[in-house]
């Protein structure tokens, strides 16, 4: 049975590959790319052997041997590093490729992107899962900052290794052997040693290649957000030859990233974990070319006539002709004086692999009643002893799918607490219990460590400052929704009124959850971002037939 990692390509493959690469001999033993390299080629090997070297924990760990296949993974396909050695053994002939030349060949050929892709992605999922090792993470599983790096480079599929300093002997030979203290925690050492203390996330992302530079020009289309709706848009623009820059400020996935398995997404009878449908969207958007670049937090956006510049909170500045606001929506904290206290130290608004480990035989409460809230109980109770489903309202079918009140109510291990809310959370660093109280005003204090909280959507809109308009509750206005004396006075919009997905400014869409009206369910999103680009080519056609007109 053939190896979905190592697949081995066709002769017409194989031929297609000299015409787009070059042919080379190596006479000797030859280091191809390095741990590190932002930039490294592909090779396809036609005689002898690449050996792939894992070098990160000390050692010279061999991961695969490609012979007559080819080497690589999806980081080719972005500005990640190489996390591996390459070496080419003497005697070994290779059809080598850039990542440019890489890409065309993608784009042009069908099942030549179809052969690599699906060993790109499993690749990078047995790297991910069954190798230890990557950048280390030195830090206290109870500190929210370390949590925060952790989040991030899960949702990010960064490969790395944490040592918890308070239970781990080599995070504390790391310490001594780097004259560090605890003071400096959390710590990053990256691939090639270079430590960093108490990294910013855009030190982390810029060290692992997640995080990216753009030319100064101006694009088609820049997509603010990579949720289902932001990189179903990516997708389908990069596809049909826009210009596309995508930025988030977190993790491509948006709330739909935090779901742990989402079962009525069309195609995916056995359910997809949001985390991975995410991750391949994001593959396959860079597969047609689309430049996309995380941690970008927008921070303002201003209007040219021409185009749009968006500044981002790392001080970076992105041009762009039509701009797509799909900036999602997020979870309100609950109105509780010392919450801050306890986010990311026994307080979340996720629920990953990464936090089933400390549930793991403990109590844990849910607070929600969307879908998200139910999948993410249904996901903790294979780990926790209890879970508590807290709802304020009085029925759980509400806004929750039907399967999902059925899966709930069928768990024995999760009770639903209905007509109740958390009023207090205790513990001196960690939670440790919360006080609940239901409508008779009756309290009871829980033991609880976790406690995940999906309540109250709000939009990520507050980078807007009025550009556009919005309802009350700062959800975009778009087509029909928007008031006559909202609109920009423009003359395309004296020749016609808004798209449907279009804001009271020509040019400027929005998509998903941040757009007032949508169906906050993944599907609706997808399609929203896919339809968005039939109405992103017209303004562009309309631009581009106004400057000939002004010529």
């Amino acid at each position: 049975m053939t190896d979905s990692r190592f697949p081995e390509l066709t002769q017409r493959q194989i031929s297609i590959l000299k015409e787009h690469g070059q042919l080379e001999t190596f006479d000797e033993d030859t280091r191809i790319f390095s741990i590190g390299d932002l930039l490294y080629d592909f090779f396809a090997v036609l005689e002898g052997e690449i050996c792939i070297i894992d070098s990160s924990n000390n050692n010279t760990e061999v991961v695969a041997l490609h012979k007559n296949e080819f080497s690589g993974d999806s980081s080719m396909l972005s500005n990640r590093s190489a996390q591996f050695n390459g070496i080419a053994k003497e005697g070994t002939t290779a059809i080598r490729l850039s990542p440019l030349q890489l890409r065309r060949v993608i784009t042009q050929h069908s099942d030549i992107s179809d052969i690599l892709l699906n060993a790109f992605l499993v690749r990078q999922e047995m790297v991910l899962n069954e190798i230890s090792g990557g950048m280390k993470l030195i830090g206290s599983g109870n500190s929210k900052e370390t949590y925060a790096i952790r989040d991030f480079m899960d949702k990010n599929h960064i490969w790395y290794n944490f040592m918890d300093i308070e239970s781990s002997e080599e995070a504390k030979d790391l310490l001594l052997n780097f004259n560090l203290v605890t003071d400096d925690l959390p710590i990053l050492i990256t691939s090639d040693s270079k430590v960093c203390k108490k990294p910013s996330l855009d030190a982390v992302a810029r060290n692992s290649g997640v995080l990216m530079d753009f030319e100064d020009k101006v694009f088609d289309l820049l997509v603010i957000g990579a949720g289902p709706a932001g990189l179903a848009a990516s997708v389908y623009a990069a596809s049909e030859g826009l210009n596309v820059v995508t930025i988030d400020s977190t993790a491509p996935g948006g709330q739909a990233g935090k779901s742990s398995k989402i079962e009525n997404y069309l195609g995916f009878p056995t359910g997809i974990s949001g985390s991975d449908l995410a991750n391949k969207a994001y593959v396959q958007a860079q597969k047609f070319g689309c430049n996309i670049s995380i941690p970008h937090k927008a921070n303002s956006i201003t209007h040219k006539g021409e185009y749009f510049v968006l500044c981002a909170t790392n001080g970076k500045e992105i041009k762009s002709k039509a701009l797509m606001a799909a900036t999602g929506a997020s979870y309100s904290r609950l109105p509780i004086e010392n919450i801050e206290k306890y986010e990311g130290s026994g307080v979340y608004y996720s629920a990953t692999g990464m936090n089933a480990s400390s549930c793991k035989n403990e109590i844990v409460g849910v607070v929600g009643g969307g879908n998200s809230a139910g999948q993410a109980a249904l996901f903790l109770a294979d780990h926790a002893e209890e879970v508590h489903v807290i709802l304020r309202g009085g029925d759980l079918g509400s806004k929750m799918s039907n399967y999902l009140v059925q899966r709930i109510e069928a768990a024995p291990n999760i009770h639903v607490q209905l007509f109740t809310e958390v009023k207090t959370l205790k513990g001196q660093h960690h939670l440790e219990s919360v006080v609940l109280e239901n409508k008779s005003g009756e309290s009871v204090e829980m033991t609880m460590t976790n406690l995940f909280t999906f309540i109250g959507a709000k939009p990520g809109t507050e980078w807007l400052k009025g550009l556009v308009a919005t309802d009350e509750k700062g959800f975009i206005c778009t087509g029909l929704g928007i008031k006559e004396e909202d609109l920009y006075t423009c003359d395309i919009f004296r020749t016609r009124k808004p798209q449907s997905l279009e804001t009271s400014i020509p040019g400027f869409f929005a998509v998903g959850d941040v757009r007032k009206g949508s169906v906050k369910r993944v599907a609706s999103a997808v399609g929203e971002g896919s339809m968005a680009i039939s109405q992103v080519h017209q303004f562009l056609g309309e631009l581009s037939a106004q400057k000939s007109v002004e010529a």
